[in-house]
C-alpha cells in the first residue's frame, strides 16, 4: 500500500539534541576529549574575559567558540558564513558546540571578532597543549623520540598583491603587468597580505606563502608540537630548533636519550651541532650528494637511527591531512597570528581524531 505524501509536525516535542547523535558516532568522542580539555582553561577564559565593562552584552562562550572552530576544521567548513549557516540547521553541529535547538546562531562577523581574543591570549596553544596532555595520561607518547619536518602553506594572496615597497609601481595596474620584472622580498611585499613571504622550493613554482612546522612523537604519530613562520630558506631548521627546545625542557632527566628523525634538508653542521647542543641525537638522513653528510657515521650506523627514519614519514600524515580535511593548503586567513591559528587548531583536531582511533584500537591489544 503506497504511503500518502503528506507532512505533519508536532506542536511539541520531547527529544534532545542528544537523542539525534548516533551512540557510535566519532564525533561523541572526540567532544568529550576536547571537553575535558576545555575544562582545564577555565582559568584562562576568565583572564580573558575580566576586563569587560560589567553589565555589558555577553560575548560568545569561549568553549562554544572553540567546540565551532574544531568542527570548522573537520567538516572543511570553508568560512564562517557557511558555518554559521549549517550551524542553522544541522542539529549534528549545534549538539557538539552546546547550543540548544532554540538558540540563536550568531552572526559570521561576531564569530569572527570574536577569535581576535582568542589570538591575543594564545588560547588555541593552550588548548593544543590541554589534548595533549590527555595523550600523555594515557600513555600515547614515548616523550622521548621525535620526528621533524616542514611544509609550505600558501598564501590568501596573489602575485598582483605583491608591489614594490617604495610605490614605484602603483601607476603600472597595481602590479598586474610583472612579467620581465625582477621582483624580491627585500624591495616587494603583499598589499593584502604583508606577512606571506615569496618563496619556492625544489620545481615549485614562486608563490606568495608561509611555512607550518611541526614535531611528532613517534610511538604513534601525534604532533606535540606546532607553529607556523614565515617562508625562508632557513625557517625549517630555525624552528625545529625552537621546538626541541621546548621538548627538551619538559624531559627532566638528561640522562634520558632523546632522539629526533628528519629528513636531509636538516643535513646541515649548525643544525646537528644545535641538536647535540641540547642533548638530542640526530637521527637525520644523511645528504652525500656531492657533499659530505653533517650526520656522525657512528649516529647512522645505530638500530635506534633506522627505527627513526622509518618513524619520521608519520609526520606526513599530519601535513597531509591538515591540508585535505583542514583547508591548509592555502589558508582563508591573512596574517602570520592567524595563520599560525588554524595551523594549531588543525594539528589539535588531527591529534584528536587520531586519539580517538588510538582509543578504540588500543582497549583490545592490551
Amino acid at each position: 500500500m503506497r504511503g500518502a505524501d503528506t507532512f505533519t509536525e508536532s506542536l511539541f516535542t520531547m527529544r534532545r539534541l542528544e537523542d539525534f547523535v548516533p551512540k557510535s558516532h566519532p564525533l561523541r568522542a572526540i567532544r568529550t576529549m576536547a571537553n575535558q580539555a576545555l575544562a582545564k582553561m577555565d582559568r584562562l577564559f576568565a583572564q580573558m574575559y575580566e576586563a569587560d565593562i560589567k553589565g555589558g552584552r555577553p560575548s560568545i562562550a569561549p568553549e562554544k567558540l572553540l567546540r565551532a572552530m574544531l568542527l570548522q576544521v573537520l567538516y572543511s567548513v570553508r568560512s564562517e558564513r557557511q558555518l554559521m549557516e549549517q550551524t542553522h540547521y544541522n542539529l549534528l553541529f549545534r549538539w557538539f558546540i552546546g547550543l540548544a535547538m532554540d538558540d540563536v546562531v550568531w552572526v559570521p562577523s561576531v564569530f569572527s571578532k570574536n577569535r581576535e581574543r582568542l589570538i591575543k591570549h594564545d588560547a588555541v596553544i593552550d588548548f593544543f597543549n590541554e589534548v595533549l596532555a590527555i595523550a600523555q595520561k594515557k600513555d600515547w607518547l614515548s616523550g622521548e623520540h621525535f620526528s621533524v619536518d616542514g611544509t609550505l602553506i600558501k598564501a590568501w594572496a596573489g602575485h598582483k598583491s605583491f608591489v614594490r615597497k617604495d610605490g614605484d609601481d602603483q601607476d603600472d595596474n597595481d602590479g598586474a603587468d610583472f612579467k620581465g620584472e625582477k621582483r624580491s622580498n627585500e624591495t616587494h611585499e603583499s598589499k593584502t597580505d604583508p606577512d606571506a613571504k615569496l618563496y619556492r622550493k625544489g620545481k615549485t613554482a614562486s608563490e606568495l606563502r608561509y611555512m607550518g612546522h611541526t614535531l611528532s612523537d613517534n610511538r604513534h604519530g601525534l604532533v606535540v608540537s606546532a607553529m607556523v613562520t614565515n617562508a625562508d630558506g632557513h625557517a625549517e631548521r630555525e624552528a625545529a630548533k625552537v621546538m626541541l627546545n621546548d621538548a627538551r625542557q619538559v624531559i627532566e632527566d638528561l640522562n634520558v636519550e632523546v632522539t629526533v628523525g628528519a629528513d636531509k634538508g636538516y643535513d646541515a653542521h649548525e643544525f646537528i651541532q644545535a641538536c647535540l647542543e641540547l642533548k638530542v641525537t640526530p637521527h637525520v638522513a644523511q645528504n652525500t650528494s656531492g657533499r659530505r653528510s653533517a650526520v656522525p657515521d657512528a649516529i647512522a650506523g645505530t638500530k635506534g637511527y633506522a627505527i627513526s627514519q622509518q618513524k619520521r614519514k608519520l609526520i606526513e600524515q599530519g601535513f597531509g591531512w591538515a591540508k585535505t580535511v583542514g583547508r591548509m593548503r592555502q589558508v582563508m586567513v591573512r596574517g602570520l597570528k592567524k595563520v599560525d591559528q588554524m595551523f594549531v587548531l588543525s594539528m589539535a583536531a588531527y591529534n584528536l581524531v587520531r586519539m580517538r582511533s588510538l582509543g578504540q584500537i588500543r582497549p583490545q591489544l592490551q
